[in-house]
């Protein structure tokens, strides 16, 4: 059996890092191996280049430096730590992927969707998801989030309010819950959303804000099943996640 690969992403104080954990639970008390990592980190190299893209210090950084170095963290998190794993049959779940580089150099940064899905994809080696979680948590609740449960803040957490915003609407136009504005752009980016980077539009789960109090879930068959509020939406039928 090969592993799965699922990703969870959102805006800052999304509470995708809350709910992985209890993902991870529930994983392992239905018999799966499971291995929790993240991005930018999970491995040594990749945690030395995490230090110094968060570092509050580096205010300086150029918003291309700061995307080469993401994705240089991510390619050897991924051939050292995430490929392996997945290679040895277990479920990995990655807290952010390519689409935090869409969403915050992509269209935060403005260095364009195109722009960075390509330089990732010498990165990635083609190496995509099989689910991605998006946690769809308003820029502002986000933030409040941080401040109220006094985490740590970092160099990106530090940006205007207007960055965070740009954050969020970046991951409403990748995942097709928005389309941008400029025709040309929307285009291109359509184009890159359903053509080549979403080609497995399956992938997409629209998880909605949740809490871990609010998040259930079941295995049957082979099948997770995660149980949302009623208010909140998925894309996928019946919201279950295909893991073997």
């Amino acid at each position: 059996m090969t592993g799965k690969f699922i990703t969870l992403e959102g805006p800052e104080g999304s509470g995708k890092t809350t709910v992985s954990k209890e993902l991870v639970k529930i994983l392992n008390e239905s018999g799966y191996k499971v291995l929790l990592t993240r991005e930018p980190g999970g491995v040594d190299i990749a945690e030395q280049i995490r230090n110094v893209i968060l570092d509050k210090k580096n205010t300086k950084m150029d918003a291309r430096t700061e995307a080469l170095l993401y994705a240089a963290a991510r390619r050897q998190h991924l051939v050292e730590k995430v490929l392996p794993a997945l290679k040895e049959g277990y479920i990995v779940l990655c807290d952010r992927f390519v689409d935090s580089s869409l969403a915050y150099q992509g269209v935060a940064r403005n260095l364009g969707i195109d722009e960075v899905y390509n330089m990732n994809l010498f990165a990635i080696n083609d190496v995509m998801p099989d689910k991605t979680l998006f946690f769809d948590i308003d820029y502002k609740k986000g933030l409040e989030r941080i401040k109220v449960n006094q985490r740590e803040t970092n160099r990106l957490d530090l940006e205007k309010s207007d960055f965070h915003k740009n954050v969020y609407e970046g991951y409403l136009t990748i995942s097709g819950e928005k389309k941008t504005e400029n025709e040309d752009k929307e285009k291109k980016e359509n184009y890159i959303r359903k053509e080549r980077y979403y080609e497995k539009a399956s992938r997409s789960f629209y998880v909605g804000n949740v809490d871990k109090e609010q998040i259930k879930a079941k295995f049957e068959n082979g099948v997770l099943e995660v149980t949302l509020p009623k208010e909140q939406k998925a894309v996928d039928k019946n919201n279950k996640i295909a893991i073997e």
